[in-house]
């Protein structure tokens, strides 16, 4: 789209809507945890009660987030745009529509959840590819083709939003991780306590992240009235995404594989023994190690493309603006590696409510950071903040891995 105030107001509108949705979906990594630990241990009682109990909450938590994007829409894009700022035109239709996409996103996200907890990698890959191909291609039809702009891409990713919930649930189905009758019974409390515990924790995480990424939002709008920066903010997340699925997908990969990996086993063919905490603590060691490799080869690759992604922006303004921001989103990827693996196997041992301290501190560094330094240095300011952001959080990975955490050597030889 060639309208930055439509590129603004479709970006201030995702933010509102991503923040919403992950207030209240803490749900998907605690799954991935239990799924894994319940999936090491051979039970598929288990595996079934972990998942149907996760649907059942995540429904219930869908229909109020909903609610509350439906009914709060002009409070809500309050929250970083101004009153009557322009960007609101092409803002308010989006989250409109984005706002029935809680319940099939949070089903989606725990199928991926229970999928990766069974160790099957595959299957919600293809699933993603599938819908976010649909969504690629509906978006230049509903947005150029129906002239609906960003209404258009709204349907667009709505759509995708639905199928994939759709496909998520027949193939659990199909593969016996949830039968019907558990979906609709009701909830003991005994087997929901982990996923309370849990999730508790993990919602002070939420509430942090979500806190920073709003104000990052809303400061990113003030910058002009224009549109240049936020379009050009717009520009530089699309860089940092480029290694940044990737380092997430890894830290998705820790939080099933530390935890199966702690499940000591014993084959009972051979009688030898597998997994521990040792070999846990191992394949912590392996992770990280891919994960400062990778992240510095995507730095690179980003910083390398950086010329081909202007191209994405018609508008000079907006490349111009985005050349720094892009270029630190590119050099931060090497402290995203540590940071995104290293925060997957803080979920993946449990340690909740540490990773939730952690980012709590990391959101205050932030706030301070976005106070000071975009009125000196405007936009590139902004990802400055980032900086210090992931910074503190990779001083909270490395304590929980050296200082804390339940896989240290000391805790494990004593």
């Amino acid at each position: 789209m060639r309208n930055t105030l439509a590129v603004a107001g479709q970006a201030a509108a995702n933010q509102i809507f991503t923040s919403s949705f992950w207030l209240t979906s803490f749900l998907p990594s605690v799954t991935a945890t239990i799924v894994a630990k319940e999936y090491a241990k051979g039970s598929e009682e288990g595996v079934q009660d972990s998942i149907c109990q996760a649907l059942a909450i995540g429904t219930l938590i869908a229909i109020v987030g909903s609610a509350l994007v439906l009914t709060q829409s002009e409070t809500l894009l309050g929250g970083v745009l101004k009153s009557g700022a322009p960007a609101r035109e092409f803002a308010r239709p989006y989250l409109l529509i984005r706002g029935f996409a809680f319940l099939p996103s949070l089903i989606s996200l725990i199928g991926f959840s229970a999928f990766r907890g069974t160790m099957d990698t595959v299957t919600p890959l293809k699933i993603s590819l599938f819908a976010n191909l649909l969504n690629a291609v509906l978006d230049p039809i509903l947005i150029f083709k129906a002239k609906m702009g960003v209404t258009g891409a709204a349907l667009a990713t709505l759509g995708a939003e639905l199928l994939s919930a759709v496909i998520f649930v027949r193939m659990m189905l199909k593969r016996n991780m949830i039968v019907k009758s558990k979906l609709f019974r009701r909830p003991q409390l005994q087997q929901l306590v982990p996923l309370l515990k849990g999730g508790a924790a993990l919602q002070l995480r939420n509430v942090a992240l979500n806190l920073a990424f709003l104000a990052v939002t809303r400061v990113t709008q003030s910058i002009d009235n224009t549109g240049v920066a936020a379009s050009a903010h717009a520009m530089a997340i699309q860089t940092f995404q480029i290694g940044g699925i990737v380092l997430l997908a890894l830290s998705t990969v820790a939080q099933f594989v530390v935890p199966s990996e702690m499940v000591e086993k014993v084959n009972e063919e051979t009688g030898e023994t597998t997994g521990g905490l040792l070999a846990a603590r191992a394949t912590v060691d392996r992770l990280m190690s891919w994960g400062l490799i990778l992240g510095c080869m995507l730095g690179f690759l980003q910083v390398a493309l950086i010329p081909l992604l202007a191209k994405a922006s018609p508008i000079e303004e907006v490349r111009h603006a985005a050349r720094i921001p892009s270029l630190l989103a590119s050099l931060y990827q090497c402290v995203n590696g540590l940071v995104f693996i290293g925060e997957g196997v803080m979920v993946g041992t449990g340690s909740f409510l540490q990773l939730s301290m952690s980012t709590i501190v990391a959101t205050l560094g932030i706030l301070l950071a976005l106070n000071k330094l975009p009125p000196i240095y405007g936009l590139t300011g902004v990802w400055m903040s980032f900086g210090v952001f992931n910074g503190l959080r990779l001083l909270g990975v490395l304590i929980h891995q050296r200082v804390s955490g339940p896989l240290i050597r000391r805790k494990i030889e004593a």
